[in-house]
């Protein structure tokens, strides 16, 4: 199966027609506003889908089988808050729980509804027909639960394309999480009638996603030699979006970051963003001093302690995929960042818009177990470079090249 960007735009234009569509037919069944929100594709292992369900929060859910222009499962889940407050709108005058006949029945009609809408939209964007089963209702609290006898769902250390979108209520607690599992076959044929060019094999793209596993655990590691925080990989996503939602990933909050632009095969961008307490624990680790470091202030000395954390990451994460690639990726040196999340990656945005409309993303969070350190890791690489590195990536030899980062003096210390 072969993949080049014009094909995953139109996916992704699907999608967001999708999930319009569907937000339209939501707030006509319940009278409460919607707001979409990011639309993604995301290239996903079964463990990374599994921690949607990790904090054992009840959900419901409605699943469908399509077929004809596109065969798969369309699935949207609800947790347990946003299906009462569904309900209570759709029932207003009925004291029902989470589970009554009366509830799914309900909870089955709005996600037959929603679904079809998903479905119409992708239907016009392909300009074909789909055909869509009598839905499922579904029930529980793991992944398993909902999609655990659908084939195309991936295994724990399968990658599977997956279509995402949310949706929120506005002004209400209420959202939901919708999940196309396309079948593998399927999928391979229309990716073969929009393709433009060569593509990608799908099988390098998996390569390359171990690759950026492999740079993520790197990272990890790095952290907790340089600061003596045990950290480790919480959450990796390979995701296809559109350069313009960016942004709307990235925390509304004050961030502090590292950026870096690197430069070979591939090129790209590399972004580190800790939000402040994080940072100043960072500090406090790496630079003790009598007083601590303030959140929200930092002296040059922190300013080039998180600097310097973000060098040696960066060079372990990008050492990485150069020795793999038998090429060579040199990187900036760090930019510090101290600003509200879309600012900082807003010029990264604007420097890659004026090539390109979408973009792969490394999209990871490094967390500490009882400590405060929580760090997103964003690698944004060219669209043309990938896809030349891509073609060039021998896929045996990723397990076979290490990645060890050196460590330096801290400037200042």
């Amino acid at each position: 199966m072969k993949l080049d960007v014009n094909a995953l735009g139109t996916f992704y234009r699907m999608a967001q027609e999708g999930a319009g569509l569907a937000a339209g037919r939501l707030t006509q069944m319940t009278g409460v506003d919607t707001h979409v929100g990011v639309t993604k594709l995301n290239f996903m292992r079964g463990t990374e889908i599994r921690h949607d369900f990790d904090d054992e929060t009840q959900n419901v859910g409605v699943r469908v089988e399509l077929s004809g222009g596109i065969d798969g499962h369309s699935i949207l889940v609800f947790d347990r808050g946003s299906a009462e407050t569904i309900i209570d709108a759709l029932l207003p005058d009925t004291e029902v729980g989470l589970g009554d006949e009366l509830s799914q029945s309900a909870v089955t009609e709005l996600g037959q509804i929603m679904n079809n809408g998903f479905v119409d939209g992708w239907a016009d964007v392909l300009e074909t027909a789909i055909d869509v089963s009598t839905p499922e209702y579904a029930s529980g609290t793991s992944s398993a639960d909902f999609f655990g006898d659908v084939e195309a769902a991936p295994e724990a250390d399968d990658l599977a394309l997956v279509f995402q979108s949310h949706i929120e209520a506005v002004g209400a607690e209420t959202g939901f999480r919708h999940y196309l599992f396309p079948e593998h076959d399927s999928m391979a044929v229309l990716l073969e009638r929009l393709r433009t060019n060569e593509g990608i094999e799908y099988d390098k793209l998996e390569g390359f996603d171990r690759m950026a596993e492999q740079g993520a655990e790197e990272v990890a590691k790095t952290a907790t030699t340089l600061t003596g925080i045990e950290t480790t990989v919480e959450i990796r996503r390979l995701n296809f979006v559109s350069l313009e939602a960016i942004p709307q990933e990235v925390a509304n909050q004050r961030l502090v970051g590292v950026a870096f632009e690197f430069d070979g095969t591939p090129s790209g961008y590399l972004l580190f963003l800790f939000d402040e307490a994080s940072a100043s624990e960072i500090v406090d680790a790496m630079v003790p001093t009598d007083t601590g470091s303030s959140p929200d202030e930092f002296t040059e000395m922190d300013k080039s302690a998180i600097k310097e954390l973000g060098n040696i990451m960066a060079s372990g994460f990008l050492d990485g995929w150069a020795n793999v690639l038998d090429t060579t990726i040199d990187h900036s040196t760090p930019e510090f960042i101290h600003d509200i999340g879309a600012a900082a990656v807003d010029p990264i945005v604007i420097q890659l818009g004026e090539d390109q409309d979408y973009a792969f993303v490394f999209d990871t969070t490094v967390v500490a177990d009882g400590r405060e350190f929580d760090c997103e890791v964003y690698a944004i690489p060219d669209e043309s470079d990938l896809e030349r590195a891509l073609n060039d990536l021998d896929v045996s030899k990723i397990d076979e090249t290490p990645t060890t980062a050196e460590f330096g003096d801290i400037e200042g210390t």
